[in-house]
């Protein structure tokens, strides 16, 4: 089953037929006077009108790009360069699309005027809203642009567009709406907007850029006679037609699936903590989109996670899809102050059924069951299943073809954490299992060294010899993964511990990293 439709939708059947149909008939060179150019012109126009009437806009105010990153790039560039008279100022929110971010980081290297290019990130709840409050109080004289996207791509929250562009004024603000493009009304109030084919079953290679009119707009990229001087480059009709197609079709069916869905979403959300233990489910429950959901599970890695959901036949994703791919924590859920590690995402295409959605509901519990097995920890079983029985190396036990959850380059889970906790440690610490810990500045801790280890290894650790020190004691982890920084203080809000802060690992022993703080409260 194919649970993963906001990384990419699969081609949709109207999609597919206005392809085939538009290859024969909208081949030429629409900007050429001969039949068949006047033939592939007709087709462009009656695209752009397409999508023009399902996004609410005039045509003329629709320009066709080769993917959604490039029509967020082109759309942010194109309005600071337009309204560089205004300032050299961009706002953006904490949970924007990967894309937003590094052309931000790119507009403060960029010359402007006597400067260069100044960018104000907007904090986000723990739901993942920005407030509107919040970007009014990062506008200033000089913003050029606000940026902001319809609805979040790893979580689905869906922002208050209409109320941040109200308290713009007369700012322009751009909208990415590539989750919410064909599946929910769009938003009022924006100046840009951008959109991505692939996300709503349309063909990949076709993004979606509109400036409406008397919005300043100044092309970042050489001149060109296409696409209104927006975009530069030959334009891939075939492709565009089956994009519009579909999105007038997908558009069509989102009226009639999206309660369906929505049901479907509840249903993964309310089921899924009462399966498995220690889990969080993250994003606005309430204000989100109708198709997905994400949660996270702790102790568990989350490429381990998928590939045992692999293994029982569910795509889904882990993290952002657009970073996945890195070891760096998800900005989003970073800046969400969430768990980071043991992430699944999970979004419905319209065909699901519920006899899918119960199946997955089913299998996840054995499979995280499965996957923490080997750790060691007291945890309780999930609900309704069997006992699950692991033998290393066979499918299930969270052991894939690269490291499991409890592989790393040092000792594996089953190992006691080394360093300052253990014999041997750099500091002369105390013996393995003694909860007197090693002297430390501001007191006696349990100091367990996590250095050289990737989460959820320290929260691990963390979670195993918490018990060894009273309640009111204190529990130092030395890490060097930055998502420790996240992780860690996300498990102590889950399991009602006190997280202290963190400290300098030299005064616990450590040679690198830091030292976080954990009081255990019972």
């Amino acid at each position: 089953m194919y649970f993963d439709v906001a990384s990419t939708a699969p081609l949709h059947p109207v999609a597919r037929q206005a392809l085939t149909a538009a290859l024969d008939e909208g081949w030429a060179d629409p900007a050429r006077l001969y039949r068949s150019g006047r033939q592939a012109r007709m087709l462009l126009d009656a695209a752009r009108g397409t999508v023009a009437e399902v996004l609410g806009v005039r045509a003329d105010e629709v320009a066709f790009t080769a993917s959604g990153t490039q029509a967020l790039q082109l759309g942010m560039l194109g309005a600071l360069a337009g309204n560089r008279r205004r300032g050299a100022h961009l706002v953006h929110s904490a949970v924007e699309h990967s894309a937003v971010l590094h052309t931000a980081e790119q507009w403060e290297r960029t010359p402007a005027g006597t400067g260069t290019g100044e960018v104000t990130v907007v904090p986000v709840d723990r739901l993942g809203r920005a407030a509107p409050a919040d970007f009014a109080a990062a506008l200033r004289p000089g913003t050029a642009l606000a940026v902001l996207q319809s609805a979040n791509h790893e979580v689905g929250t869906v922002q208050p567009v209409g109320e941040v562009a109200a308290v713009c004024g007369d700012v322009p603000l751009l909208v990415d709406a590539a989750q919410s493009a064909g599946r929910t009304a769009v938003p009022a109030g924006w100046s840009l907007l951008t959109a991505s084919a692939h996300k709503w079953g349309g063909p990949a290679g076709v993004g979606v850029l509109v400036v409406r009119k008397g919005v300043r707009y100044s092309s970042p990229l050489p001149a060109d006679e296409r696409e209104a001087g927006r975009v530069p480059g030959y334009v891939n009709v075939p492709a565009i037609v089956a994009a519009a197609a579909s999105l007038r079709a997908v558009r069509a069916e989102a009226e009639r699936e999206n309660a369906r869905l929505h049901g479907l979403v509840d249903r993964i959300r309310t089921q899924v903590p009462l399966l498995v233990p220690e889990v969080e489910v993250v994003g606005d429950p309430v204000g989100r989109l109708p198709h997905l959901v994400t949660f996270s599970c702790l102790y568990v890695d989350g490429e381990v996670l998928l590939a045992g959901l692999d293994r029982a036949g569910f795509a889904v994703s882990s993290g952002s899809s657009c970073t996945s791919s890195t070891l760096t924590p998800s900005h989003v859920l970073a800046a969400m102050g969430v768990l980071t590690e043991g992430n699944v995402r999970v979004s419905l295409p319209f065909d699901a059924t519920e006899a899918e959605v119960e199946r997955f509901l089913a299998v996840l519990p054995v499979i995280v069951a499965e996957v923490r097995a080997p750790l060691g920890l007291d945890l309780p079983a999930p609900a309704g299943s069997a006992p699950v029985t692991v033998r290393g190396g066979e499918p299930g036990t969270g052991d894939t073809d690269g490291p499991d959850a409890g592989d790393t380059d040092g000792p594996d889970a089953g190992e006691p954490a080394g360093g300052a906790a253990g014999g041997g440690a750099p500091n002369g610490g105390a013996p393995e299992g003694d909860a007197a810990g090693v002297a430390a500045a501001g007191g006696e801790a349990l100091v367990l060294d996590a250095l050289g280890k990737r989460c959820p290894l320290p929260v691990i650790e963390l979670a195993r010899r918490i018990g060894e020190v009273p309640a009111g004691g204190t529990i130092a982890v030395l890490a060097d993964d930055e998502a420790a920084r996240l992780d860690i203080p996300a498990w102590c809000g889950m399991r009602g511990q006190e997280y202290l802060g963190e400290a300098p690992a030299a005064g616990y022993g450590g040679d690198r990293g830091v030292a976080y703080l954990v009081r255990r409260t019972a």
